[in-house]
């Protein structure tokens, strides 16, 4: 193999012009960071209007014009320099800087590798004026900056071979002024590509602007979020658990209104959606961190898109358990934060639903995918004496028959038949008690059991439709994990012990991890070489199959370990075992159990998605059952 050794020179320093494109090949990597860098500046000199011109995807032509303060005349030499800013004066400031630019080297990279034309007008000048290729001149020009950057790449080729087609070129300066955009609702953009209007954002409210560029989709299902501690602040959006994507492409995380894609910052919250989003899905988010500049350093990266946090810590933990608990107020008593969005009179085509596709209530919208059963409509005059029989028994009855869900279906003298063929249950006997908005129950009451696995209940805005496997599942999770936290288990122990046969793999795991089984509730004994007994299980699961409960519990302590399993997995282990006890399909259940569920569901935190982040209830109000049926119009 041929050695590459440097050549016998002498030591000499190099020339600005090749230290400058030495500079450019870290900070100006393709068209998006030109855009970029012009947008920061464009910022930092005040700017509330930007509008941006691009020609075959920046490499042609990028032309950034603002209505900023300007540049004097005298100082626009300086401002193509290397190294020269009005940013900065010392090593203080660089500790604490506040601007997005700040180390003087982007108009000068920019024009090593591109011809640049930069034409400004202060306030107080009687005119605009223009510097390119060094010399100084006057020009016409309204007040603010324009920086028309043409033909980048055109002294060095080889740079120009490494990008990509032209739309996807211009799809990366695209992202770049739409995460400017979401963190400055404060000014208008507009951006244009081969002479074509592609985007225009008028300046609005964070959430108007967040619902322009993220879209309907996440505009109806997200959750505001505001919370401060000491000199930390986050603000902004999240996405609820049935906003997520297959793709985390809509992840916005801004710190000082800087854009940044930080490990730490994405981690916290990411941990914050570990109850309700599991899988390879992930959540959408618009966030914006405010803190003392002197707290976070910026001049980690060329790009400026990394940052270091001082108190790591503490900001994860901040950060964290903010999202956390807004996640946590996802429940049928915290309906009605964020606007439901209207149905349109075409059948929803107007909001992206199709067909039989329900809105979500308050802050959430999502398709309803399995075919609308007909439901047992009353008759004529029947609607008012059907409002007042909604409380079978009172809710103080339903929670004391709430037991009833963890009784095997055999027990259930009074539920119908599974085999009856009907479309809902009726009504059974009930109590005639007249409801009201004070009634403290959000998700109203039981009327009908669709097909074995939908509840349907009546509340004051209309219709709701509830999964009761994954709302029962969510209930029983909840409750599993603060037994867990609270090491305060409650345990069944069983009047005759379930032995099955076990290989000797299972066995091991149970002799090795006891007390792992133990914290969880469980008191399982390796009767034989092939043969587990298990004597006790949580109580809270009790009614479960407790031979396959007890193999996907050893199956998971085997897989990840005793102490890992109670850590990093211990809200996917839950899962597992909160789905084994979960009330199942096809259980028909009474009125008063139903109505019981109800008011489990709005004591529970999160409840509006099971652990797997599928929604548990949808609400169709009047308006759009009346849009449905096409009344009024």
């Amino acid at each position: 193999m041929t050695s590459r050794l440097a050549p016998d020179r002498p030591i000499l320093a190099l020339p600005d012009h090749l230290i400058s494109q030495i500079a450019a090949g870290e900070v100006i990597e393709r068209p998006s960071a030109v855009v970029k860098e012009l947008l920061e500046n464009a910022l930092d000199a005040g700017a509330t209007q930007v509008q941006l011109r691009i020609e075959e995807g920046g490499v042609k032509r990028i032309a950034i014009t603002d209505n900023g303060k300007g540049i004097p005349p005298d100082q626009l030499p300086l401002a193509l320099a290397r190294h020269a800013t009005s940013k900065i004066r010392s090593l203080e400031e660089l500790e604490t800087v506040g601007t997005l630019g700040f180390r003087g080297e982007a108009l000068a990279s920019i024009a090593s590798v591109a011809v640049l034309t930069l034409t400004t007008r202060t306030t107080d000048a009687p005119h605009a004026w223009q510097i390119q290729n060094g010399t100084v001149s006057p020009a016409s020009g309204a007040q603010g900056t324009t920086v028309d950057v043409q033909d980048l790449y055109y002294n060095t080729p080889a740079r120009r071979k490494f990008l990509k087609s032209e739309q996807t070129e211009f799809g990366h300066c695209a992202e770049v002024v739409r995460r400017i955009a979401l963190a400055r609702p404060d000014v208008s953009f507009s951006l244009s590509h081969n002479g074509k209007t592609v985007d225009h954002w008028n300046v609005s409210q964070h959430d108007k602007r967040s619902a322009q560029i993220l879209g309907d989709g996440f505009a109806g299902a997200r959750l505001p979020l505001d919370e401060s501690a000491g000199p930390l602040r986050i603000q902004g959006f999240v996405g609820l658990p049935t906003a997520s994507k297959a793709r985390a492409d809509a992840q916005y995380f801004y710190v000082n209104g800087r854009f940044v894609r930080d490990k730490l910052l994405t981690h916290a919250v990411r941990a914050a959606y570990q109850d309700v989003l599991h899988g390879d899905r992930y959540p959408s988010y618009v966030l914006s961190l405010e803190l003392d500049p002197a707290l976070v350093d910026v001049n980690v990266h060329p790009s400026k898109i990394e940052v270091r946090f001082r108190d790591s810590r503490a900001v994860h933990q901040f950060v964290f358990h903010a999202v956390q608990r807004a996640l946590a107020q996802t429940s049928a008593t915290a309906q009605g934060n964020v606007p439901a969005p209207a149905m349109s009179g075409n059948g929803g085509a107007g909001n992206g639903l199709q067909g039989n596709s329900l809105p979500w209530i308050g802050a959430k919208q999502a398709s309803f995918g399995s075919e609308l059963m007909p439901v047992a409509r009353p008759a004529a005059g029947a609607y008012g004496s059907m409002q007042q029989q909604l409380r079978p028994g009172g809710v103080a009855q339903s929670m004391e028959n709430y037991g009833a869900l963890f009784r095997a279906p055999e027990q259930m003298s009074s539920a119908p038949s599974p085999n009856t063929p009907v479309a809902a249950r009726p009504l059974q006997g009930s109590q005639p008690v007249e409801t009201s908005e004070d009634d403290g129950a959000p998700l109203g009451f039981a009327l009908a059991q669709l097909h074995g696995v939908y509840i349907l209940a009546q509340n004051r805005h209309g219709l709701v439709l509830v999964d009761m496997h994954a709302a029962h599942e969510r209930i029983l999770y909840e409750q599993l994990k603060d037994a867990l936290t609270e090491e305060a288990m409650s345990v069944q122990p069983l009047l005759i012990p379930v032995t099955f046969y076990a290989d000797g793999v299972e066995v091991g795991t149970v002799e090795e991890h006891q007390e792992t089984l133990s914290k969880l509730g469980f008191d399982m004994t390796a009767m034989s070489p092939t043969t587990i007994a298990v004597r006790a299980v949580p109580a809270l699961l009790k009614n479960a199959d407790v031979q396959s409960l007890a193999r996907d519990v050893l199956r998971d302590i085997r897989e990840f370990g005793g102490s890992r399993v109670l850590i990093e997995r211990r809200n996917e282990l839950l899962g597992t075992l909160a789905c084994h006890t979960a009330v199942r399909a096809n259980r028909q259940l009474t009125i008063p159990e139903m109505n019981a569920l109800l008011r489990r569901m709005e004591e529970t935190e999160r409840s509006d998605q099971c652990n797997h982040g599928r929604p548990t209830w949808v609400q169709l109000a009047m308006n759009d059952l009346d849009k449905l049926f096409l009344r009024g119009q």
